[in-house]
């Protein structure tokens, strides 16, 4: 069966911009490639595709983040990405040391916040929710075991 997650792919609108931004979280390139149309094709089903992705690691995960861009054809938008009722994926969550710092560090560079750093009171994580690229719904999670 499972032996573990591999990796979790993420359509962006534009692939350079994305990858700065997983920079700022610290993640590094771990491959970059231009995806085979004929082979891209027979995987997706979508005809006469085209793209290339970046995959994205962090020193703390096995997990890599695949940043998927189609140049053909152009990627459909979803005007309710990052709504949190939305049907399917809903966010991507990262685990930190220090919520207050890593909160203060991307407001320095230009992150926006939904929220406060807030509570939930059946575990004691503290929690806050932002957007990542082309309105990606992201959390920043400390448990209680992390504190500083």
């Amino acid at each position: 069966m499972i032996k573990q997650i591999d990796h979790l792919a993420i359509v962006v609108t534009d692939l350079e911009r994305s990858r700065k931004f997983f920079e700022i979280l610290g993640f590094e390139e771990a491959i970059r490639s231009t995806l085979d149309a004929v082979f891209l094709e027979s995987v997706t089903g979508i005809k006469g595709a085209v793209g290339s992705f970046v995959g994205m690691k962090h020193q703390s995960s096995q997990l890599v983040i695949e940043l998927l861009h189609f140049s053909n054809p152009k990627p459909l938008s979803d005007p309710d990405c990052g709504n949190p009722g939305r049907i399917g994926f809903r966010h991507l969550a990262f685990s930190v040391k220090d919520i207050e710092h890593t909160v203060s560090r991307l407001k320095e560079l230009g992150v926006t916040f939904l929220s406060p750093i807030r509570t939930w009171e059946k575990t004691g994580k503290r929690l806050v929710y932002f957007h990542g690229p082309d309105g990606i719904l992201m959390e920043l999670a400390q448990y209680p075991e992390e504190e500083k």
